[in-house]
Order: C-alpha cells, then sequence, then structure tokens
C-alpha cells in the first residue's frame, strides 16, 4: 500500500497490485523512495525545491505518459510534470503525489529538407543546439544551454534569434499532446487549432506534451557574439548608450544587460573580480563582417574594463553562462516587462547592484521587440507582444540562512520598478508565490479563453502544478 496526496488536498492509499499494474505497463520505470534513480529524477534545477513525491514514472514514450495520466486520473492523485526541471518556481515534483518524470525522452530528429525539427520534451537546448547546428539549422530558444526546451516552449520562449524569428512559439508548427482524459492528440494551426493556440504560453495547464515540431531558419554555424563589461560607475553613460543603440538596433542584433558582481572571468584584470559591475551580452545571427562594424558602439560608452567578443559556434555562445547557472543553488526571481527603460528605472536598478546580497545575485535586461512584437497579442496564449525588454531580478545564493536577505531585496527592488513597467510578466519567470499574478500579469486579456478551453480540455485540473489557471466555463 502507497499513500498518495490527491489533487483535492486529501490523501488515499493505493494497494500494491495497481501499483504493479502500472510498473508492468511501462517501458519506463516506476520509481519509488528509496529505489535507484528517486533522488537524481525528483531533484530540480532550483535548489530551493525539495519535494518527495510518493512515486515517479521515469517514461521512456508517450505511451508511458498516456498510463501514468490515466492513473492519476483515475485515483485523483497530485500529479507534476518534469521535462528539464529548470523552471524557476519548481512546479514540475510534487509532495506525496505523482510526478511524470520526461528527462530521459531526449530525441531530436532533423529534417534538413524541410527545415523541421521533432523534438521530444525531455531534451535540453544544448541536444536541440548540438542536431540543428549539424546542418547550420536553429529556431530561436533560450540563452542558456541546461534549459529543458518543453518549459520554454509552453511559456513561450526567447533568446537571441527571436528579435530576427519571434518566439519559440511562433516558430513551432505542430505538437502531441497527452490530455488529462489520457487521450493522445495532435495540434497545429489546422488541427486541434484551440488546443494549439493554447500551449503556446499557456505553459503546462493543458496536457502533456510528448513531442514538439519546430520550424527551422539558417543560423551560423558562427555567429558574432559576446561580452563587453563596465565598470558600475559608468552606468549613466553606459544606459544612455544602451537605450539610443537598442532603439536603433536591427532584428539581427541583440544586447542584453547585465548588472552583477563580476565573476572571476579570465579576460577581467583580477582587481576588478567581486566588484559590481555592468555587463553587455550580445549577439549578431547576420553577417558577420557587418556585425563587427553595427557591434563597435557598444565598447563606446565607457572605458570597458575587458571584453571577450568575435565570431564563435553559436551552439558555445549558447553555453556562455552556464557556469553561472549551474543546479544546486538557491534561486528566487522577480520580473517586470517594459516599453522603455528610462532614467528611473536605471537609477533604480543602478542602486540595487549597490547592495547586492549575494555574490551570485544579479539583475539582467533582455531586449525583446522586433518579430516577437510583429505577432497580435490573441494570435497565442503569449500575450505580451508591446514589451521591448523584460527585467528579471534574479537573486541566488547558496544557504538557507540567505534565504530572507536575499528574498526581501527581490522584492524591493521589483515594487521599486513597478510604476514604470507594463504590469505583464513573462510566465516562465514567474516564482512560486506569484498565483496572483497569473491571470492579470501573465495572460491579460488571453486569460478568459485560456480558463474556458482549461475548463473544456482539464475540467478537473488535473493538470495544476504550474502556474495554474483554474478551469472556467
Amino acid at each position: 500500500m502507497i499513500d498518495f496526496h490527491t489533487a483535492q488536498g486529501g490523501t488515499v492509499g493505493i494497494a500494491d497490485e495497481p501499483i504493479a499494474t502500472l510498473r508492468g505497463a511501462l517501458r519506463g520505470a516506476l520509481l519509488l523512495p528509496g529505489d535507484d534513480g528517486y533522488d537524481v529524477s525528483r531533484t530540480l534545477w532550483n535548489g530551493m525545491i525539495d519535494r518527495r513525491p510518493a512515486a515517479i514514472v521515469r517514461a521512456a514514450g508517450a505511451a508511458d505518459v498516456i498510463q501514468a495520466v490515466k492513473f492519476a486520473q483515475e485515483h485523483q492523485l497530485l500529479m507534476a510534470v518534469k521535462g528539464g526541471g529548470h523552471n524557476i518556481a519548481g512546479k514540475a515534483a510534487c509532495d506525496g503525489g505523482l510526478m511524470i518524470d520526461l528527462s530521459a525522452m531526449k530525441s531530436v530528429r532533423v529534417d534538413p529538407v524541410a527545415r523541421l525539427a521533432r523534438v521530444e520534451p525531455g531534451a535540453l537546448l544544448s541536444d536541440f543546439d548540438r542536431e540543428t547546428q549539424a546542418f547550420g539549422l536553429s529556431t530561436p530558444t533560450g540563452i542558456n544551454s541546461t534549459t529543458g526546451i518543453a518549459g520554454l516552449t509552453l511559456g513561450g520562449g526567447f533568446g537571441w534569434q527571436s528579435r530576427k524569428r519571434g518566439l519559440t512559439i511562433d516558430n513551432l508548427t505542430g505538437v502531441d499532446v497527452v490530455l488529462a482524459s489520457g487521450e493522445f492528440v495532435q495540434a497545429s494551426e489546422t488541427h486541434n487549432a484551440d488546443l494549439f493556440w493554447a500551449v503556446r504560453g499557456g505553459s503546462g495547464n493543458f496536457g502533456v506534451v510528448t513531442s514538439f515540431e519546430y520550424r527551422l531558419h539558417p543560423l551560423g554555424p558562427e555567429v558574432l557574439a559576446g561580452l563587453i563589461v563596465y565598470p558600475l560607475d559608468q552606468a549613466k553613460q553606459v544606459f544612455e548608450g544602451y537605450r539610443r543603440f537598442t532603439a536603433d538596433a536591427g532584428d539581427e542584433m541583440t544586447a542584453w544587460m547585465v548588472l552583477r558582481k563580476a565573476p572571476p572571468l579570465p579576460f577581467l584584470p583580477a582587481d576588478v573580480h567581486g566588484k559590481e559591475v555592468l555587463v553587455i551580452a550580445f549577439c549578431w545571427i547576420g553577417e558577420l563582417g557587418r556585425g563587427e562594424q553595427l557591434a563597435s558602439p557598444l565598447r563606446s560608452w565607457g572605458t570597458p574594463a575587458g571584453e571577450h567578443v568575435g565570431p564563435m559556434p553559436f551552439a558555445a555562445w549558447q553555453t556562455a553562462f552556464d557556469p553561472l547557472l549551474q543546479p544546486g543553488a538557491r534561486n528566487y526571481w522577480k520580473s517586470h516587462d517594459f516599453k522603455a527603460l528610462n532614467a528611473e528605472v536605471e537609477r533604480i536598478v543602478c542602486s540595487a547592484t549597490a547592495g547586492l546580497p549575494s555574490d551570485e545575485c544579479e539583475i539582467f535586461i533582455g531586449q525583446l521587440g522586433g518579430q516577437i512584437n510583429r505577432v497580435k497579442a490573441g494570435d497565442t496564449a503569449y500575450p505580451h507582444r508591446d514589451a521591448e525588454f523584460a527585467v528579471n531580478v534574479h537573486t541566488r545564493w547558496r544557504e538557507a540562512g540567505g534565504d530572507r536577505e536575499c528574498i526581501d531585496w527581490a522584492r524591493a527592488l521589483f515594487d521599486a520598478l513597478a510604476p514604470h513597467a507594463t504590469g505583464g510578466v513573462y510566465v516562465n519567470f514567474m516564482s512560486e508565490d506569484e498565483t496572483q499574478r497569473v491571470a492579470s500579469g501573465a495572460y491579460g486579456a488571453n486569460y478568459a479563453r485560456l480558463a474556458a478551453l482549461k475548463a473544456r480540455f482539464d475540467p478537473g485540473n488535473l493538470f495544476s502544478q504550474n502556474q495554474n489557471i483554474r478551469p472556467q466555463a
């Protein structure tokens, strides 16, 4: 007998026989506490999350997902779904429930003639990049190679290519989905179009996606990219230059800004390590020679402390931030969307940077716009087609004793920035305690349609372990 938590908040005991039947139906594994692989499966990127499911289905394919969803539905179990496990809110694991771990489903199949890629939900961006770049192809994804493709896509997905080619979901052509009923369906613009609309930004609310199909574009394999580091005391002229540069930049150029303490990067002098800095991270995905000319202003806004810039394989650039984002640290995020970065935003973030609560905390400013904003807000569940920047307050530290200081710092900065923001937020940047922002902040005018579709596809809210959209007829 195994005791499970139910979706309604109670408990139910399930006898050994149904558990054995489920185990026998799987091509993958059913893991219980104490089994080899159980702790690996339940562990997530954010070290603040430490949940212990009653059982884990480590799925080997769509058939295993169907069996697991049917089992959870039959017994009304609390259920969580893990792809890459990178999501900040840590919703991929649940205490006492059934966890579906998709991380073994990592296949990436590229059709270089049709320029399409079929990708399973356990694949990381590194898996995707290796396969697609072998053919000089890619599609817009994120900026950290350890991110899971599934969670990134279901929330929207943006990175270095998005100003030219849109969000990840704008390049999604179809999905395979296991619904709450256990039914396996396919969705695209022409088939189950309502479901396809909902999964493009609706997070994991509508089912378990067991396969994604993406449209691919020529890229690289080399791009012009790099980091230019300025001391924080040059922030005024750097911000002024950044505002001018991003206003005029073409779609093939993306420049992000990061404020933090300088890590011990080899191209920085030792006396800069640990000092507050402002980092310009950029990527140009056009013709290399022209990019070198267009990128030159980035180093002219003051006196850089150091830089690492040049042509490099795109797949290598995607790993540039991996050393700063290794799993296991404690992480808490707060985020806003902006239409512009005014002088008051500059003052607020620079003041906060002067008082960072840990050496690993940072504020990053991601440049959006371009092709992202040429899609109508109602064309996908992701609605933020007017945002030009996303500002993410990323607190990161090692010991539980630092929780209060780091979280309070993030919340205070978030509150100070709020009057200058749009009120919108990218759902993948929302922490666990932000359920009140789901309707108005994450989805806005699209929420009513999402809630109605939730009532159609998941009326019992089986898929609740996410930034939850509640079913509403």
